[in-house]
């Protein structure tokens, strides 16, 4: 029987030199330079709000992101590399139902991007909602224009399913996106596996 994700939260994962764990709020300098410093960088790929809301605080996010954990609405995590903070990766939307689905998304430092982190850090929080949590389906919408987030659904073998027109708001306008996804069965000893057999390993 499938696992419930409420109740399960918090959960730290250690993959490698890779760890997933929920944001603290002794994060707080640390997350608050990471983004600071990757503001130009992320911009373009992060959503924004249609309606222009004030920006949140960082203990207003805090609550958040562990509301949603603690629902299992959600498996928020920030992604260490040897004890440093270095980005982002989360399975929002977890609908269960007759769907056990969810949407994955990600971020990493401009400063350590093209080492392996990323793809490492999703096949890792992935292996954890199919095994532990029973997903059965897990999707990555990513806007045409971003290469680097492209490379990463190509690395890990996520199916592209189609276009999504003006899919989300980002950067002041409603965005297309492409359409990824995977599903249990298709990768049936998880991703990690998947990326160690590749030579994919983080360095």
């Amino acid at each position: 029987m499938p696992a419930d994700a409420a109740g399960t939260w918090p959960v730290t994962l250690v993959e490698g030199p890779v760890t997933l764990r929920p944001l603290r709020r002794r994060d707080r300098r640390a997350w608050l330079d990471l983004r600071a410093a990757n503001a130009a960088w992320l911009r373009p790929w992060d959503a924004t709000s249609p309606v222009g809301a004030p920006p949140t605080s960082f203990g207003a996010y805090l609550r958040s992101q562990d509301r949603q954990g603690r629902s299992g609405e959600g498996l928020p995590f920030v992604v260490e590399v040897d004890g440093d903070l270095v980005g982002q990766v989360s399975i929002m939307t977890i609908v269960r139902g007759a769907l056990w689905s969810g949407s994955v998304g990600y971020w990493i430092s401009r400063h350590v991007a093209g080492r392996g982190i990323t793809p490492w850090a999703v096949a890792t929080a992935c292996d954890y909602a199919w095994g532990a949590l029973g997903l059965h389906r897990l999707e990555v919408n990513v806007r045409p224009e971003n290469g680097p987030s492209l490379r990463v659904v190509a690395k890990l073998g996520f199916r592209e399913e189609g276009l999504r027109r003006r899919f989300l708001h980002i950067d002041g306008d409603w965005r297309d996106h492409r359409s990824f996804a995977l599903t249990a069965e298709e990768v049936p000893g998880g991703l990690v596996r998947r990326l160690r057999a590749a030579g994919q390993v983080p360095r």
